[in-house]
């Protein structure tokens, strides 16, 4: 099938490896293009390195990133927000079922799922629903038998946390598509369990890193990498899996957990067909052009031809559910969101608290100075992010949030 391609080349000066980004109409700061450039030096990345248009400067390596590398695996270019993704499902309620005021609703949520950092975003008492889904999952062994291979990994908050939101950029929201049905999407990922499997191992890569004799320079200690054949290459495939594992199963408990608060409050409904679950930070090995290869997704979420997938916008923009049409460019990839023009920082200095208020006047959330980092203001604008990636996916349904729920 022959397809109109979208993306450019961005070159690094001297740079071997091709990075094609589908960045048109869209902004590319200077650090995230030293960033791509850093990676495609590396000999064992390739063929090429792919760059969606929510593409922005990121820990260790950029997010909105696709990075296919031979017999190799770096762990920052993963990160440590390991399995982060985005969970959604279509009711059978449409919008007259819901109530004129939001607030009740997406306060009994937030009792009913921990939101925040620290403390107030773990269970008090878990949920014996929860329990049950971690009895049958196997994940307490698996993390018990990479856990006796790597002491430090020692204070684990599976149980604390699964069913648990945390903070940053993860969310609940209650959504409307272009028909008016109902829908629930949630964001996040593995929590503080794979924030301390993910820092470990990029620990642990970067003092392996010190013990080598490289035949090429690494322009950044955060690109550490394990080779295959070495005994932490397979213990990180291991445990990066367990929390791929344990991200996708986080969002499902917090699915169940937000459908049951909604079956207390609003009238009898059931769900569609229609639903989604995927990651967007996470590692897996892929066939590309008959070559094997292991594929970071750092802020990319896989597109194969029919496949579906979310691209969330901000707390005031539209989201997209779209359908992959399996871009072999891309790896069969998309963006995994808006993605940011601002940092944290900067976001707080520049958005005022009228702004933030403005910008989401349509939506039950919060509204105070704390989320000002995630105000719409902060975020590149979805409309172009979703123009410029036009031969990656295709809309399936256009959702514009109501209740948004952050940490």
């Amino acid at each position: 099938m022959n397809m109109q391609h979208t993306f450019e080349y961005l070159h690094a000066e001297g740079g071997t490896t091709p990075i094609k980004g589908w960045v048109r109409g869209v902004p590319v700061d200077a650090l995230a293009r030293e960033q791509l450039a850093n990676i495609a030096a590396l000999p064992f990345v390739g063929p090429w390195v792919a760059v969606m248009p929510d593409v922005h400067v990121g820990k260790g390596a950029t997010v909105g990133s696709v990075i296919p590398t031979r017999g190799a695996i770096i762990p920052a270019a993963v990160g440590v927000d390991i399995g982060c993704g985005m969970a959604a499902v279509r009711t059978t309620l449409r919008a007259k079922d819901l109530p004129d005021n939001l607030a009740q609703l997406r306060s009994s949520i937030e009792r009913s799922v921990p939101v925040g950092n620290g403390r107030g975003g773990e269970h008090r008492r878990l949920p014996d629903s929860i329990r049950t889904r971690i009895e049958r999952s196997g994940l307490v062994t698996r993390l018990d038998a990479i856990k006796q291979r790597h002491r430090r990994i020692r204070t684990d908050k599976l149980e604390n946390q699964i069913g648990t939101l945390g903070g940053g950029n993860h969310f609940i929201e209650i959504c409307l598509d272009e028909t008016g049905a109902v829908w629930v999407m949630l964001h996040s990922g593995s929590r503080g369990t794979g924030n301390l499997i993910g820092t470990y191992f990029i620990e642990q890569a970067r003092e392996q890193l010190a013990r080598r004799v490289l035949g090429f320079h690494l322009p950044d200690r955060d690109l550490a990498f394990f080779m295959e054949g070495e005994a932490l290459f397979d213990d990180y495939v291991e445990a990066v899996s367990w929390a791929q594992d344990y991200a996708r199963e986080n969002r499902e408990a917090m699915m169940a957990r937000v459908l049951a608060e909604m079956r207390h409050r609003l009238p009898t409904f059931q769900l569609e067909a229609l639903a989604v679950n995927c990651h967007h930070n996470y590692v897996q090995r892929e066939t590309h052009g008959g070559e094997p290869l292991l594929i970071t997704r750092k802020g990319a979420v896989s597109a194969r031809a029919g496949e579906l997938g979310i691209i969330p916008g901000s707390m005031g923009d539209c989201s997209y559910i779209v359908r992959g049409k399996g871009n072999a460019e891309s790896f069969h990839s998309c963006s995994h969101g808006a993605g940011r023009v601002l940092s944290r920082t900067a976001a707080r200095q520049q958005i005022t608290l009228a702004q933030h208020r403005e910008a989401t006047a349509h939506v039950e959330c919060r509204k105070d100075a704390a989320v000002i980092d995630e105000s719409p203001a902060a975020y590149k604008s979805i409309e172009a992010v979703m123009a410029a990636q036009r031969d990656l996916v295709e809309v399936v349904h256009t959702l514009r949030q109501v209740v948004c729920i952050k940490g």
